[in-house]
């Protein structure tokens, strides 16, 4: 789950993760994992925390592609 999770943010563009607000980053991420794989709602809440608390990563990451 958390490497569909990564793949998700590799595979989003960079201008998309840096511009979406943090709730839509989060939304979006997990909609790309849910279409891969049926998740439970403990899962789902589980991967919503996860992503949360990494969105400054993700977004961190997104800025180093773009440069």
């Amino acid at each position: 789950m958390l490497r569909l999770m990564w793949a998700a943010v590799e595979a989003t563009s960079p201008r998309d993760l840096l511009n979406l607000s943090d709730p839509m980053l989060v939304k979006r991420l997990l909609q790309h994992v849910d279409r891969n794989i049926l998740l439970s709602g403990e899962e789902v809440c589980a991967l919503n925390n996860y992503l949360g608390s990494k969105v400054s990563l993700i977004r961190d990451i997104a800025d180093s592609r773009l440069h």
